[in-house]
């Protein structure tokens, strides 16, 4: 019996997912103004840890999908979280002038062309998405882009990030706010790629809820360690600016329970989200996935 090998097994799918943006950068963008072309890419190619792309392709493999069939929702929702990352980074929302250790898109190209590049990347993402559908005539991927669809949109991550804004500074931490704000802004588009994976491989009703639950913890977990790392963590291992949270008053599970709190709120998340994967064939990578989001440093 082969042992798993969760490092290997990502990189494996970090590599597969870096050459198809490779081609997708190369091949399908003759039209795109070559300044905008540079900053898309810029903000693309810096990489990061490309946790949503494994996961569609490992929850695809672990449901005994086709790698192939999944490959244009885990670029197409790369690219989704990379405008999100470039909006957030803009002066009139987080105003961060560091991302993956380099330059944020709009320290380079400017406010302007980083929001282009933001919406290019996003519509970008839908053109690769929506022409593997064509070409395919699968249900499987017709459903997971819509998954992504949705939990990207107004009804997902915007809304999140839409309440996060709102509620920066008040004096008030509501548990029932903070709640909304990582179900959306973090914990959707985690579930969008575990769910992606999950359609694309033909799933189950009973295996998608599974890991539905599964994901909406993850999401949760993935939150409260990282308003621990701001508090705790270390700038240049982060590779963004640290302390913001406090600094913008931000609502966290830091703020409203303290580190101690919060590290048991993430132990219990981490616990949920575990426990979700009861009756799931060889989790092996989605298990491991937990544990270290549960000890991350970055």
């Amino acid at each position: 019996m082969i042992e798993f090998d969760y490092d290997r097994e990502s990189e494996r799918y970090r590599d597969i997912v870096e050459k198809e943006l490779r081609r997708i950068a190369s091949c399908e963008n003759g039209n795109v103004y070559p300044k905008l072309l540079d900053a898309m890419f810029y903000s693309l190619e810096v990489g990061g840890k490309r946790i949503r792309p494994c996961l569609v392709l490992a929850v695809c493999e672990m449901l005994g999908g086709n790698l192939e069939n999944a490959l244009p929702f885990a670029c197409g929702l790369e690219m989704i979280h990379t405008y999100s990352l470039i909006h957030d980074d803009l002066p009139c929302v987080d105003n961060d002038d560091m991302r993956r250790g380099r330059p944020s898109n709009h320290k380079l190209f400017g406010e302007g062309m980083a929001v282009f590049a933001g919406c290019g990347l996003l519509s970008l993402a839908f053109e690769v998405m929506l022409k593997a559908v064509l070409k395919s005539n699968d249900r499987g991927g017709l459903l997971a882009m819509n998954e992504i669809a949705y939990r990207s949109g107004a009804h997902g991550m915007l809304s999140g990030q839409a309440a996060d804004i709102e509620n920066e500074g008040s004096t008030s931490q509501d548990e029932e706010v903070l709640a909304y704000i990582h179900e959306h802004k973090t914990a959707d588009m985690l579930t969008a790629a575990v769910l992606a994976g999950a359609y694309t491989a033909g799933a189950d009703e009973k295996t998608v809820d599974a890991l539905r639950a599964y994901a909406l913890s993850m999401g949760l977990l993935f939150q409260i360690t990282d308003a621990i790392l701001d508090v705790k963590g270390d700038s240049a291992m982060m590779g963004k600016t640290l302390g913001k949270d406090a600094a913008n008053g931000k609502m966290t599970y830091v703020g409203l329970y303290g580190l101690d709190g919060a590290r048991m709120a993430a132990e219990k998340a981490a616990k949920l989200a575990l426990d979700a994967l009861k009756g799931i064939e060889s989790p092996d990578y989605l298990e491991e996935t937990i544990r270290r989001m549960l000890v991350r440093s970055r």
